[in-house]
């Protein structure tokens, strides 16, 4: 019986809300892609490291030092959520609609979208300081959606924390903590290096605690538990089995040295606590999105341009498809624009190592080029027909190119429409703290709606709009689905509301 059938597999941030629900390194390279420079030659205070990992000390390991190093440099994240009113789509079937057919006169009074109330959450989280400036990695399942972020240090200081980026698809997001100097930061580990039945400490702030630190080995590599969302989730999870519980989200996966070589992200228990395995995202990953999300305040995410089955397909669906048994990932198809057809790489062919890597599952081979950005040449080796070749590729974007991509926006899909800020004037005129101007419905999906040109939007959801940029961040938050845009059109009377699809714009395969 496979482990999503017996096993609940949750994220582990701690949420409360009124109505109660569970919300959901050795010192670094100095050739890392990292925006984080942690290579500017000198260490941390806290920093662990202080034996050589090649010849450690034979009988008991002390972890008092790592410990010691790490609680500093891991923060308690927690978000508020204000209540929210959203349109709820699900129309009231109207008892007498078959009488009256397509001319239904009623429709109105039962087909309409009703409004639902979301009520105010708190969630509580973990972080890890990872720059002396104060830039801290965590899990967007921990900031995802949260109106205010509070950091608390391990010496009790409290910051207001902002949102640099987020990623879905990893799960990760970066935020920054501001008026705090010369902070202690945990120090890049290397996720290649950890071996199976290693000692690894989990550090975090479960059950709304103080900073915790507990132990476990490594009990797997490279695992998919199918959790992460966004449309290319990458999962190439680090499972242990040190205590990890809810609120321990983004908290650090250190070694015996005290360096990152994890962040926390879910377990795996029958009953939503701990109660067998913990995941955690493997650094090498987290440091390539922590420097994409800074730089470019987006993922640079590559792709070698092939499609590939499931590693747990069943033999006879393999049988069906033509796939064959081998060492390494089998491809089943190849991208007409891709990177690897360009290089020769076919349909039936096995991939088994990237730059001198070896993969041999899917997990694998996503957490090998999750590492590397459009525009990067890698060398694939490849079987086939039993032989053993090479190729050269230069990876590409979604859009098959190389360029790097900018930071999306949900106003980026509206389609041509202009939006300004209300000036002053008429926002006094009409005793409105202010509000966005729809000067031009453009061709996107503000068309779909009934409003017209004039509109002045003050509202999303409950949320007062005062500028364009309070409406760029709550519809970036809302991340797809409905919301209800609520406003006024200066000098009549009333307000008005307006159902907005966000989800109807354009927006495992290769990765």
């Amino acid at each position: 019986m496979k482990l999503k059938n017996i096993l609940l597999v949750v994220f582990i941030s701690a949420t409360t809300a009124i109505l109660s629900v569970w919300g959901y390194a050795k010192f670094a390279d100095h050739n890392s892609s990292s925006g984080i420079q942690q290579d500017n030659g000198k260490l941390p205070v806290n920093y662990a490291g202080f034996f050589d990992k090649d010849n450690a000390p034979v009988g008991p390991v002390d972890f008092t030092a790592a410990a010691t190093a790490s609680t500093p440099a891991v923060v308690h994240i927690k978000t508020h959520t204000k209540e929210k009113q959203v349109a709820n789509n699900n129309k009231r079937k109207n008892p007498f609609s078959d009488l009256f057919g397509d001319d239904d006169p009623f429709s109105d009074f039962f087909g309409g979208p009703r409004n639902m109330v979301i009520p105010e959450q708190r969630a509580s989280g973990s972080g890890v300081i990872v720059s002396n400036d104060g830039y801290i990695v965590t899990n967007n399942h921990v900031v995802e959606g949260a109106d205010e972020i509070t950091v608390t240090t391990t010496n009790r200081k409290t910051y207001k924390g902002t949102v640099i980026g987020t990623d879905v698809n990893t799960d990760l997001a970066v935020i920054k903590i501001d008026g705090a100097g010369n902070l202690p930061y945990m120090v890049w580990g290397n996720s290649d290096d950890v071996k199976l039945g290693q000692w690894v400490l989990a550090v975090g702030y479960p059950l709304n605690l103080d900073v915790t630190v507990t132990a476990g080995i490594v009990s797997a590599k490279s695992r998919s538990i199918g959790i992460n969302k966004g449309d290319r989730p990458i999962e190439s999870f680090i499972q242990t089995d040190a205590a990890v519980n809810p609120g321990n989200s983004g908290g650090a996966l250190i070694n015996t040295n005290g360096e990152l070589i994890g962040i926390n992200s879910a377990i795996a228990s029958p009953t939503g606590s701990y109660a067998g395995y913990s995941y955690a995202i493997p650094v090498n990953i987290v440091k390539k999105i922590v420097g994409d999300l800074m730089k470019f305040g987006a993922v640079q995410r590559a792709y070698i341009g092939i499609s590939y089955p499931p590693d747990d397909l069943p033999e006879e669906k393999k049988k069906e498809m033509g796939i064959k048994d081998g060492e390494g990932v089998f491809i089943n198809g190849v991208a007409d624009d891709g990177a690897a057809k360009q290089a020769g790489i076919q349909k039936g062919d096995f991939i088994t190592k990237i730059n001198g890597s070896a993969v041999n599952s899917g997990p694998e081979l996503q957490e090998q080029v999750a590492r590397y950005k459009p525009g990067d040449k890698v060398t694939i080796t490849f079987v086939r027909n039993g032989k053993e070749n090479t190729a050269a590729i230069t990876l590409k974007n979604k859009a098959g190119n190389y360029e790097a991509v900018k930071q999306e926006s949900a106003l980026d899909n509206l389609g041509g429409a202009e939006l300004v800020n209300l000036d002053k004037a008429t926002a006094q005129k009409n005793d409105i703290a202010g509000g966005v101007l729809v000067k031009k419905l453009g061709d996107g999906i503000l068309k779909n709606t009934r409003m017209q040109e004039g509109f002045v939007i003050t509202s999303v959801d409950g949320q007062e709009v005062k500028t364009v940029e309070d409406l760029k961040a709550i519809l970036n938050n809302a991340q797809g689905g409905t919301v209800r845009l609520e406003g006024i059109y200066p000098g009549y009377e009333g307000t008005y509301g307006y159902p907005l699809n966000l989800s109807s714009s354009d927006g495992g395969a290769d990765k």
